[in-house]
């Protein structure tokens, strides 16, 4: 038996007073966390001292969050569940359930602050910032700078912040040096993610995409990416003479994740792009669906949302490439059993 997992949504009291019952738990399924949630068979019940952001969800599914632009790279908004096909290793699935708003998100700002990036530094912190003013007032915010170490910013009883000021302490307290492991800091932020109880999980990693000092490897990186967890935005800068700079890393973990991957050729442009970031996260799509698939093999299933609207002209949809299935679960060994029988 798969073991019972929590959820967390975003939504208030009033959106709830807004719906009559009939709809109330269609409502309620759209706010959860983007990837596959697992079956839960005895729900706790809420007590009032309960986050109000935390449900629970007792079925299989798969939660999307699309970004959608027209071909001059514009969002569109106005589209509903019939403009919309999602296919799981090219088979139509059923979107059970759709929303478009604007909801909180859990978001870490993953800088690096190796010596590379110490010229650039105060326009990186400035582009954080402007990120977090264009973001929603209720996201929950965390900062993770990185060189060969990974160090959480903000104080240790205090994993979340939705203030700036307390961003730009978190960002500034250590001092631009050493080398860098971009794998282990994008890994610990994916972890912290999880401690978050906002609707939608994203990282916005801000690197030249080089690693010469983690303890992960980009394969493990890359398979965690993989489990429905957070969408990851990149922003590159990069050194001409740096020997470790990598854009294809970048590349990579936005493409997985459904986030999207920025090159700017100055450090002047960071802050416009975080300030599209923010924008393109308020305004996804959410889309759910059961999957066809109820194979526990544990492989990878490729993802394509399609979109289409009368006299909207071609439409460009984005959202995370696929996800890892479920596996079957290994039986456990028999109770009682002694070290030399196990292995036997």
């Amino acid at each position: 038996m798969r073991a019972a997992k929590c959820f967390r949504t975003a939504i208030g009291t009033a959106e709830i007073h807004a719906f009559t019952s009939r709809y109330l738990a269609a409502l309620l399924l759209l706010m959860v966390l983007p990837g596959t949630v697992r079956p839960q068979e005895n729900p706790p019940s809420q007590s009032p001292e309960r986050d109000p952001y935390t449900i629970s969800v007792n079925v299989d599914m798969v939660v999307l969050h699309a970004t959608v632009r027209n071909r001059k790279g514009v969002l569109v908004s106005g589209l509903n569940k019939d403009n919309f096909q999602v296919y799981e290793d090219g088979v139509p699935q059923h979107v059970k359930y759709f929303n478009h708003e604007d909801i909180p998100v859990t978001v870490g700002l993953i800088v690096d602050n190796s010596g590379s990036m110490r010229p650039k530094r105060p326009e990186v912190i400035a582009a954080a910032l402007a990120f977090a003013r264009s973001s929603n007032p209720e996201d929950q915010m965390f900062a993770v700078t990185f060189n060969e170490n990974v160090t959480f910013g903000l104080p240790r009883d205090q994993p979340f912040t939705d203030k700036a000021v307390h961003l730009e302490a978190a960002l500034s307290r250590i001092a631009a040096d050493g080398m860098t492991a971009l794998y282990d800091a994008v890994a610990a932020g994916l972890e912290h993610l999880k401690k978050g109880n906002r609707g939608k999980k994203v990282l916005l990693v801000v690197s030249d995409g080089g690693d010469n000092a983690s303890h992960h490897d980009l394969a493990h990186v890359m398979a965690m990416a993989g489990q429905p967890d957070a969408i990851i935005y990149t922003i590159g800068l990069f050194d001409p003479q740096d020997p470790d700079r990598n854009p294809r890393v970048l590349k990579e973990l936005a493409k997985a994740t459904g986030g999207e991957a920025f090159l700017p050729r100055s450090v002047r442009d960071v802050i416009p792009i975080c300030q599209r970031i923010a924008r393109d996260i308020r305004n996804q799509y959410t889309l759910v669906y059961v999957p066809t698939n109820k194979k526990p093999d544990g492989a990878y299933r490729v993802i394509e949302v399609k979109a289409g609207a009368k006299d909207r002209g071609r439409l460009q949809v984005r959202t995370r490439a696929g996800y890892y299935g479920a596996s079957k679960p290994q039986p456990s060994p028999a109770a009682g059993a002694t070290d030399h029988e196990l292995q036997e």
